[in-house]
C-alpha cells in the first residue's frame, strides 16, 4: 500500500491537471526516460553541467519530481521519482552518444559501438571556410547592412515579453556562403554540439537522397517494410515518397509537454525499437490523402536506410560519416541509435552551429560540395516541392508556402527550412543568397519564437 501510495503521488505532480491516474503512471517513464537522456546526452556530448541542464533544458522534469544522477566513472545517468521509481538509465557509448539503456544486455549494449568509424583529414579545421573554420580573409560584401544585422540579432538573443525564456544559444547568418554574423549566448561557443532535434529528420531525408544517387533505392516503389509484405495489407502500398512527405496516412500522436503520454514521447523514451513501433501501427487514412506530422514515420526511413546500407553494423554506423559529413567537413556530426541500433533519424543529431550552418550550404548549393555531387541531381528541387497534402511541406524539409499554408508572411516564399522542437532551424533563403541558423532552448517555440519577425529583420540587413 505504501509503494502504490508514493506511485500514485508521483503521477499527480508529473504531468497537467485532468488526466486520470493511470495516464500518470504511463506518462512517469516518458518523463524519467527523457531525463536520463537529455543529462546523459548534454553532460557527455555536448560537455554541459549538470545543473545547467535542470535549470534550463530539464525545468519541467525538475519540478515534475524527476530527479537524476550522472556517474562520471560509468558514464551513465539514472534518473527517477523518489530514489527509485520509474528508473531510466542512459548510457554514454563513444561515436554512438547516449542511448537509454531498455530491455538489453548491458554488456553487450556497451560493447556494440566499440567500432572504429571513418574520420575526416586531422587538419581540416585549419582550412578556409566552410570546409574548415579559417574564416580569416574573408571579404564580407560591403552592402550588408551591419547595424541593422546585429539589431535583429540582439532580438534573437533578448528575454522578450513572453511567458518562458526564449534562450537562443547561437545564431549564424550566412550570405552566398559565407559568414557575415555568429553569436553565441554565454556558456556555449563554436564547439558546443546543439541537439537539432526534428533538424535531423532533414538530415534523414538527406542520407536517403545519397541512396537514390548509389541507385540503391527507388522512392517511389513500395517502401521496403517486412511488417506490411501480409497480402491484402493496405499499409503495403505505401512509398517511400509519401514517407519523405508525411502523407502515408498511418496514425501516429505526435505532442509533447502538453500531453506527453502519446505516441512521440512514448516512442522516443520507453521503446526499444522505435520503427518497429511506428511500422505496426495502422492506417487513418488512405495514402496521399491527408498530411500528419510523425516523428514515427521519420523512423521507419530510419530503418530502411538502415537495411538499405546492409553489412556489418560498423558499415550501417558509417555510411552517414563517410557520404555526408565528412565530405561537408561535419567533424561533429553524430547521429545518436535507438536502444535496436537504428540510428534515430527523428530527432536525435547534435552537431556545433557551424556543421548545421554547413548542412544548409549543401542544399543552398544544390546537393554539390566542393565540386562533388552529394545528393542526386534534381534532389534539393524534389525537397522544395510542396506535398499533395499540405503546401507547407517537402520531403523532411518546411516550406514557406504562398496561401493559407505560408507560416513566415513577411519573407520570400522560396524559403525552405529545416524545424526542430524547441526552436531550432536552418533557414534557406535562396532570392536572398542568405542561410539563417538558429538554435536554442524555447518552451513552445510556435508561441515564444517569432521565427517570421527575426528571419525578415535579418533580410533587411542583406541586399536584394
Amino acid at each position: 500500500m505504501v509503494f502504490l501510495f508514493f506511485i500514485v503521488i508521483a503521477a499527480i505532480h508529473f504531468a497537467p491537471r485532468d488526466y486520470d491516474i493511470r495516464t500518470l503512471i504511463r506518462s512517469a517513464p516518458i518523463g524519467t526516460g527523457y531525463a536520463a537522456k537529455m543529462l546523459c546526452t548534454g553532460v557527455f556530448v555536448s560537455g554541459r553541467q549538470p545543473d545547467s541542464l535542470w535549470n534550463e533544458d530539464l525545468e519541467l522534469m525538475r519540478n515534475n519530481l524527476i530527479r537524476g544522477r550522472v556517474d562520471y566513472e560509468k558514464k551513465s545517468v539514472d534518473s527517477y521519482i523518489f530514489g527509485f521509481l520509474f528508473k531510466q538509465t542512459a548510457v554514454y557509448r563513444g561515436d554512438c552518444g547516449c542511448t537509454l539503456m531498455i530491455s538489453v544486455s548491458e554488456n553487450d549494449f556497451r560493447k556494440e559501438c566499440d567500432v572504429a568509424l571513418p574520420a575526416p583529414p586531422s587538419d581540416i579545421a585549419n582550412s578556409p571556410w566552410p570546409i574548415g573554420d579559417v574564416t580569416s580573409g574573408v571579404n564580407i560584401p560591403g552592402k550588408i547592412d551591419q547595424k541593422q544585422l546585429d539589431q535583429a540579432l540582439d532580438w534573437a538573443f533578448s528575454e522578450h515579453a513572453t511567458k518562458h525564456p526564449v534562450r537562443t544559444r547561437a545564431v549564424i547568418v550566412l550570405y552566398d556562403g559565407q559568414i557575415i554574423a555568429e553569436r553565441y549566448a554565454r556558456g556555449y561557443s563554436k564547439e558546443t554540439r546543439f541537439l537539432g532535434w526534428s533538424m535531423t529528420k532533414s538530415v534523414t531525408s538527406a542520407l536517403i537522397g545519397v541512396l537514390v544517387r548509389e541507385g540503391k533505392l527507388d522512392i517511389y516503389k513500395p517502401a521496403p517494410i517486412s511488417e506490411w509484405k501480409t497480402p491484402g495489407d493496405p499499409r503495403g502500398s505505401i512509398t517511400t515518397d509519401q514517407l519523405l512527405r508525411m502523407s502515408s496516412g498511418l496514425e501516429f500522436q505526435e505532442e509533447y509537454e502538453e500531453n506527453p503520454d502519446t505516441d512521440a514521447g512514448f516512442m522516443y523514451f520507453t521503446v526499444k525499437d522505435m520503427a518497429a513501433f511506428a511500422a505496426q501501427k495502422h492506417l487513418e487514412a488512405k495514402p496521399d490523402k491527408k498530411f500528419s506530422y510523425s516523428s514515427g514515420t521519420t523512423m521507419i526511413l530510419s530503418r530502411i536506410i538502415r537495411e538499405t546500407v546492409g553489412g556489418s553494423y560498423q558499415d550501417y554506423l558509417s555510411f552517414p560519416r563517410r557520404e555526408l559529413f565528412n565530405k561537408l567537413g561535419m567533424r561533429s556530426a553524430l547521429i545518436e541509435p535507438d536502444p535496436s541500433g537504428t540510428m534515430v533519424g527523428a530527432g536525435f543529431m547534435y552537431a556545433t552551429a557551424r556543421d548545421w550552418a554547413r548542412f544548409g550550404i549543401l542544399y543552398y548549393n544544390d546537393g554539390v560540395w566542393n565540386g562533388e555531387r552529394i545528393l542526386p541531381e534534381g534532389w534539393v528541387q524534389y525537397t522544395r516541392t510542396p506535398s499533395s497534402t499540405f503546401k507547407g511541406y517537402g520531403a523532411q524539409w518546411w516550406l514557406n508556402a504562398e496561401g493559407k499554408d505560408r507560416w513566415l508572411h513577411h519573407c520570400p516564399t522560396d524559403i525552405f527550412s529545416t524545424w526542430g522542437h524547441e526552436g531550432q532551424f536552418v533557414t534557406i533563403v535562396p532570392s536572398r543568397k542568405t542561410i539563417i541558423v538558429r538554435l536554442g532552448q524555447t518552451f513552445d517555440e510556435e508561441k515564444n519564437w517569432d521565427h517570421d519577425y527575426f528571419v525578415s529583420n535579418v533580410l533587411k540587413a542583406i541586399p536584394n
